[in-house]
C-alpha cells in the first residue's frame, strides 16, 4: 500500500509551557510525519532548550527573529516535502490518529485539497471545555464566514502550491484566507472526528485580540469584492457575506467581553442575513444578560444549556 508522505510544522515563540506537549502530540503519532520541523521565532523562554531535547527527531529547527506567524509558517512551509501538509501550532496538540486519519481520508477522496475534522477547546491546563463541531462545507460556505477550525485541517500540498502560502499581512484570519484561495481550486472534505485541540489562555490571540477578527473579517470582504477570483461570488452572496462578517466580529467580541459592542455587530448581522444571528441566538442572550448586568441569571443560563447540551 502506498502511504503518501506527511509534513508538519510548527511556528513557536514563547510558549515553553505548552510546547513539549505539541512536539509529543506530532511525534508519538501511530504514523508520525516524515518531516517535522519547528520555527521559531527567537524565544526568549526556555523554547529552544525543550527543542533541542527532541532534536533528533526532527527533519530541522531554527531559532530566529521573524516577521510574524504567518511568515514563521511560510519558512517551515517552504522547506516541507510531503504529499499532505499541516501546521500544528505550539499551544495546540492532535489527538491520537488524527495523522492516519486525515491520510485515510485523502486516499478516500483523491479530489480533496483539503480535509478537516472537528477540535476540542482546551484552557492552559489542557481540560476540555468545549467540542467545535463542523460540517461538510463549500467556497460559498467558507465565503459567507463558516469558520473551520485550523489544527485540524490537513492540506494537499499540490493544491497548496497552486493557491499559494499564507499572506502575511493576515494575522487574525490568516489561515481563513488560504482555505478560500485552496476551496476555489479542490474540493474540501469534512472530517466526522475529533482530530486536534485548540488552547485558549490569556495570550491567545482569539482572547487578546478579539476585536481584530472582525477587522480581518472586513478586510476580506473587501478583497473577495476586488479580487477576480471572488468578485462573483460576492455578488451572488453578498448579503449572506456580509450578515457572515457581522457575525464573526460579535462572536469573538463577546468571547472578549465586549458585550454592548457584540450586541450591534448581531444587530447588524442579522439586518443582512437573519438566518446566521438566529442560529447563535443563545449568545445573543447572552450578550444581553450581561449588558444588564446581570451575571447570576446569565451564570446559570450557561449552566444550564451546558448540562443540556451534555444530555444529548
Amino acid at each position: 500500500m502506498n502511504i503518501p508522505t506527511v509534513s508538519i510544522v510548527t511556528p513557536s515563540f514563547n510558549q515553553a509551557r505548552f510546547l513539549e506537549q505539541t512536539i509529543r502530540s506530532v511525534l508519538e503519532q501511530e504514523f508520525p510525519p516524515n518531516e517535522y520541523f519547528i520555527i521559531d521565532g527567537g524565544s526568549t523562554d526556555s523554547s529552544v532548550e525543550i527543542i533541542k531535547r527532541f532534536e533528533s527527531k526532527l527533519a530541522g529547527w531554527v531559532s530566529e527573529k521573524d516577521k510574524g506567524q504567518a511568515d514563521a509558517i511560510n519558512k517551515g512551509l517552504h522547506r516541507v516535502h510531503g504529499e499532505i501538509v499541516a501546521w500544528l501550532n505550539s499551544d495546540d496538540y492532535y489527538l491520537p490518529g488524527a495523522i492516519q486519519t486525515a491520510i485515510e481520508t485523502f486516499r478516500q477522496h483523491p479530489e480533496a485539497g483539503l480535509v478537516y475534522g472537528n477540535v476540542l477547546s482546551v484552557d492552559k491546563n489542557s481540560q476540555t471545555f468545549n467540542l467545535q463541531t463542523f460540517k461538510q462545507f463549500n467556497l460559498s460556505d467558507l465565503i459567507s464566514f463558516q469558520i473551520i477550525s485550523q489544527p485540524a485541517v490537513f492540506m494537499r500540498r499540490s493544491v497548496l502550491e497552486q493557491a499559494g502560502l499564507l499572506d502575511p499581512s493576515y494575522h487574525m484570519l490568516l489561515d481563513h484566507q488560504l482555505w478560500l484561495r485552496m476551496a476555489r481550486i479542490a474540493t474540501i472534505v469534512y472530517i466526522p472526528k475529533t482530530l486536534a485541540a485548540a488552547r485558549y489562555h490569556a495570550e491567545a490571540k482569539n482572547l487578546a485580540n478579539t476585536a481584530d477578527f472582525g477587522r480581518e473579517a472586513f478586510r476580506l470582504v473587501d478583497w473577495m469584492k476586488s479580487t477576480p477570483e471572488f468578485s462573483s461570488a460576492f455578488e451572488q452572496n453578498k448579503s449572506r457575506i456580509l450578515g457572515g462578517a457581522h457575525r464573526l466580529d460579535a462572536f469573538y467580541r463577546l468571547d472578549g467581553g465586549q458585550y454592548a459592542a457584540s450586541l450591534s455587530a448581531y444587530r447588524q448581522a442579522f439586518g443582512y442575513h437573519p438566518a446566521v444571528v438566529i442560529k447563535e441566538w443563545h449568545r445573543v442572550v447572552y450578550a444581553l444578560l450581561a449588558l444588564l448586568g446581570l451575571t447570576r441569571l446569565r451564570d446559570l443560563y450557561m449552566r444550564v444549556r451546558s448540562k443540556l447540551r451534555s444530555a444529548k
